[in-house]
């Protein structure tokens, strides 16, 4: 068995890791709400603000508790990027994903939680702090999304209406390679624009029904709405047709397809 099916079956542990995921969340959105976000910029140029840090402090805490013998890799540790050469289980961490839809202040932003097992994302939660809501999913576990109040509801994805293909990108940041690929798709193409994980949860609810991410990203952005996806009946694969591995030795993902099935 594995570890996210015992997790999964462990009725205590996984109700842990959800309240560790509204922790996290609450930490991100008292940042957000006191508009004092110490915004940083790191040296791959991306931003980081306080708000990244707490829910890092807040989910390394807490699974150093839970599950000892797992351990960590977060966006926000550099040194931990060196676990994956020694274990082929470990938790995969982005604190908050979207930081620049985080300064902006429009919520689209998340928290991602997966777990890795032999390169595969085999169980994810992805929190959307703004919304009070948790995804929760993996191939051996289907997703459900779940609100603050304890109400949760099955998702899984339903194509609608057969003659239109609705494609997850950015009308303002299309880069030829992903203009070619939908101008391949041919037929009615509607454009759906989401900001960090969110991209993959539109697939996962039904409201969009690919997404084609042909310009970088890094593990930590995918695994854990990947997991997601494919419990709600979803695939993501290198824009190869090759699966997508995690603890490599780059960070970085190939280029890669996610979509309905």
């Amino acid at each position: 068995m594995s570890k996210a099916q015992q997790t999964t079956q462990n009725a205590e542990l996984l109700n842990h890791i959800k309240q560790l995921m509204w922790q996290a969340g609450d930490a991100i959105m008292e940042v957000y709400n006191s508009n004092e976000f110490d915004t940083e910029i790191k040296g791959d140029n991306s931003p980081v603000t306080k708000a990244d840090l707490a829910a890092h402090y807040t989910l390394i805490e807490g699974l150093a508790k839970l599950t000892p013998e797992i351990p960590v890799v977060s966006e926000e540790d550099s040194q931990s990027l060196d676990i994956p050469k020694t274990h082929s289980t470990f938790w995969l961490i982005d604190p908050l994903d979207g930081t620049k839809e985080f300064i902006k202040k429009n919520g689209e932003f998340t928290c991602n939680l997966a777990l890795i097992e032999n390169k595969q994302p085999s169980l994810g939660f992805v929190g959307v702090p703004a919304k009070n809501t948790l995804y929760i999913g993996g191939k051996h576990t289907p997703s459900t999304c779940e609100q603050r109040n304890g109400q949760v509801k099955k998702i899984a994805h339903c194509k609608i209406d057969k003659t239109l293909t609705r494609v997850v990108a950015s009308k303002s940041h299309l880069n030829e390679e992903t203009q070619a690929f939908i101008d391949a798709i041919g037929g009615n193409v509607e454009l759906v624009q989401a900001g960090s994980s969110l991209k993959f949860l539109k697939i996962a609810t039904g409201e969009a029904d690919i997404y084609p991410r042909l310009a970088p990203t890094c593990e930590w952005d995918t695994a854990a709405a990947q997991a997601v996806l494919e419990g709600a009946g979803g695939q993501v694969t290198q824009a190869t047709g090759e699966p997508m591995q995690y603890g490599k030795s780059e960070i970085l993902n190939p280029h890669f397809i996610a979509k309905a099935i």
